[in-house]
């Protein structure tokens, strides 16, 4: 049954961290819980009580609990312990879980962190992850893993395997790697336990095997997994080396801050923010955009201006210019979604084909047509004088069809430049499709009114 974190279990663990000789209740009340779920109760007490609370663990579940949080938090409660009691914490992690916590803080207390470390293999494996990006696969992967030499015999491998499982939580798969550790194949539990005892691991394995060099992007490792249904992927240098295994839990969590970071670019957040920042960061974060949609509302002001003598002589035209600017941005926005929704998917497609606007203009024109229509038919019914229905339907019209090649075409420049798509889905896409449906509408209105 999973566990429900209600109001009333928050009261009682803070009434039991702030009573005096109540740590069993404690642990009998959080004790059977997992790693996500005591993390997900830290989020709602002070960072003194989350502390008081942890130390009642035993150090192992403290480092999970630990690593399954947010940097913000984690960092404020990282600074009520010493290099000394982190490096304890970092031995019973992952060491890709270990190298995003040192990362976090200073180069002073990672440097401390790594020489307080006991287990000479573990500060080896944190020192060597040091050296990557975190977004790509060598920032990604983690050290531990289960290995087999090709020349093994069947009971050596067996033996090896239990002694190297030591440090690894979850075994999906063993890799097979010659003497220099390049990286051959894999071989299944299944053929192991079945093999005969006079077998090498050369006989047995799998050479077939998918694997990604350290130094290539996140999102690869990501459509790699992806489209071949992958649990876990090893991680090769570019001799071919096995250097760590990347798992499907960790690409899960680099996509989640992707998705994350693009929804907030398409609501016009420049910066990762979050709900609990502080009130600078998070008015920073959202400013900037702001002011980019205040210019273009300017811009459009002043636009609409050169057109006075026109909106002066058929003031009804006024009506429907939040009509005009609204279907623009819809669309464009629509348009735009779909595209980087498209990149997100497949990074690699990213040429300007022909079929790609073909089939964007075939849409825009039946979406053009149908809306275009309706509004026409509307002004009819509500006796709007016909050349201004005739203005508004065909303007709508035009700013359908430019609107869609607007959001086509914007993410696909932004992904070619080096620039994040998600960008075309936010403030930009709209404030320029609210001038370019302005000079669209006003256009038609001085072509059919002759002024």
């Amino acid at each position: 049954m999973a566990f429900e974190l209600t109001e009333e279990f928050i009261t009682n663990i803070k009434e039991c961290i702030n009573s005096v000789g109540k740590t069993s209740l404690i642990l009998d009340l959080i004790g059977d819980l997992a790693e996500q779920d005591i993390s997900a109760l830290l989020y709602e007490l002070d960072t003194e009580e989350a502390v008081e609370l942890l130390n009642i663990l035993t150090t192992e579940k403290k480092a999970h609990v630990i690593s399954e949080l947010d940097t913000d938090i984690r960092l404020k409660i990282l600074k009520y312990y010493s290099p000394e009691n982190i490096a304890d914490l970092v031995e019973y992690i992952d060491s890709d879980d270990a190298v995003d916590i040192i990362n976090e803080l200073s180069i002073k207390t990672g440097e401390e962190i790594i020489a307080f470390i006991k287990n000479p293999v573990t500060a080896d494996h944190i020192i060597d992850l040091l050296h990557y990006d975190e977004d790509c696969a060598g920032g990604l992967m983690a050290k531990e893993l289960i290995k087999a030499n090709l020349n093994w015999t069947i009971d050596r491998c067996i033996e090896e395997i239990r002694a190297q499982s030591k440090n690894v939580d979850k075994i999906f798969s063993i890799y097979v790697v010659d003497d220099n550790i390049r990286l051959l194949g894999i071989l299944s539990l299944k053929k192991l336990l079945l093999a005969d005892e006079n077998s090498i691991v050369g006989d047995i394995y799998e050479p077939n095997i998918r694997s990604i060099e350290s130094y290539k992007n996140g999102t690869e490792v990501a459509e790699l997994m992806q489209k071949y249904d992958l649990e876990t992927i090893p991680v090769v240098n570019v001799q071919g080396k096995l250097l760590g295994r990347i798992t499907i839990d960790d690409v899960l969590d680099l996509i989640t801050e992707q998705a994350d970071l693009e929804r907030q670019m398409m609501s016009g957040i420049s910066n990762d923010a979050e709900e609990d920042d502080s009130v600078w960061l998070l008015s920073k974060s959202r400013l900037p955009w702001l002011i980019v949609g205040m210019l273009g509302g300017i811009l459009g002001a002043q636009f609409i201006g050169l057109f006075e003598n026109v909106i002066t002589q058929v003031t009804a035209m006024a009506f429907f210019i939040p009509l005009i600017t609204a279907t623009g941005g819809n669309v464009g926005i629509q348009s735009s979604s779909m595209i980087v929704q498209s990149l997100a998917r497949d990074s690699s497609d990213i040429g300007l084909r022909l079929d790609r606007f073909g089939k964007g203009f075939v849409v825009s024109v039946i979406n053009g047509l149908a809306i275009s229509t309706l509004v026409f038919l509307f002004n009819i019914v509500l006796k709007q004088e016909i050349h201004l229905s005739i203005t508004v339907s065909i303007a709508l019209f035009c700013v359908v069809l430019v609107s869609s090649f607007m959001g086509t075409i914007t993410p696909l420049i932004l992904y070619r430049f080096g620039v994040n798509p998600a960008l075309a889905s936010g403030p930009f896409i709209t404030t320029a499709n609210d001038l370019l449906g302005l000079g669209i509408y006003f256009s038609v209105a001085h072509l059919l009114f002759s002024f």
